[in-house]
């Protein structure tokens, strides 16, 4: 199985959608070229929302643009809906992650509208992109349970899984969004879902909510999971999800699996000068992980850990 893994940061959607901060459109791009330095090919770097719902991404179509720019990196975006698709494609974006909810109330709550009317719309978004080269993934939120409806039945997850694989998803994405997941649900669900969607690529979306972030990293690898999202400092959380708080960090998270062996093509040191870029750019929000305050080991280069 390979040992490589990569990283997408969605700090610039997932992170400041929960952030009282409303970064200028110059200071994201500030950011995403840092992170392309450190070695990042992939980045989520808006969201096509309603802008009135959260204008930190009012912006979206000029990221987009700006973004296709920046050598060696592929820009996608988050969207909820047909019309989010349509203006993500006249943007140019390279990918769009779809997301929906397995979660009846979670999903009534994100984009008012049943599961089963988001999977109709997805099969839509994909006939749409059909004759473009944008790749469309699915990422199926709230896979470990629900801050307002409870516990997700697993086998409700599996059927959206395969039913958005079957269609033509180039990837499925299972995100604990409120952080209730753990370890051994990870692999189970994981385990299960290899059988359900063939080859297509499986990824994993943790929130650190209960500490739990890292360990399931760890059990979703031993599945064979080699693409994860995380974002800087921890930032994050939906902010339709009650309870919701931050990603898994990404510098965090890059260590850990360099640590273990793993090859991410991602410079540490860079990204901890990134986040000192970000603390003087977020006075006012809160950074968290571990990597950030504590530094590398002195022996970390050596894999000796």
């Amino acid at each position: 199985m390979s040992n490589v893994v990569k990283i997408r940061e969605v700090g610039l959607r997932d992170g400041l959608q929960l952030i009282k901060t409303n970064l200028s459109t110059e200071s994201k791009l500030i950011w995403i070229n840092k992170q392309v330095s450190a070695g990042f090919t992939e980045m989520e770097v808006t969201s096509f929302v309603p802008p009135k719902l959260l204008p930190q991404f009012s912006d979206a179509s000029e990221i987009v643009i700006k973004s296709n720019k920046i050598k060696k990196l592929k820009p996608t975006a988050l969207i909820l809906n047909i019309k989010g698709a349509i203006r993500a494609i006249e943007a140019g974006t390279k990918k769009i992650t779809f997301v929906l909810s397995a979660s009846e109330k979670h999903n009534l709550s994100n984009v008012n509208c049943t599961t089963d009317q988001s999977l109709s719309m997805f099969n839509e978004i994909i006939q749409v992109s059909k004759d473009t080269k944008i790749e469309v993934a699915a990422a199926i939120a709230t896979s470990f349970g629900c801050s307002i409806q409870g516990s997700v039945p697993e086998i409700r997850v599996l059927e959206l899984a395969k039913e958005m694989a079957s269609k033509g998803a180039c990837e499925i994405n299972l995100a604990d969004t409120v952080g209730y997941a753990n370890p051994k649900q990870v692999k189970a669900l994981f385990g299960k879902l290899k059988n359900q969607i063939g080859n297509v690529p499986m990824a994993a979306h943790f929130h650190d909510t209960r500490g739990m972030g890292l360990a399931n990293v760890v059990a979703a690898l031993q599945e064979g999971v080699r693409r994860f999202d995380s974002t800087m400092a921890g930032l994050g959380g939906c902010p339709f999800a009650p309870g919701a708080s931050g990603n898994i960090a990404t510098e965090d998270c890059v260590y850990l699996l360099e640590s273990l062996g793993f090859n991410t093509s991602v410079n540490v040191d860079k990204l901890l000068e990134l986040r000192r870029y970000l603390t003087d750019l977020l006075p006012n929000e809160k950074l968290e992980g571990r990597l950030g305050v504590a530094g590398t080991a002195i022996n970390f280069k050596k894999k000796l850990l």
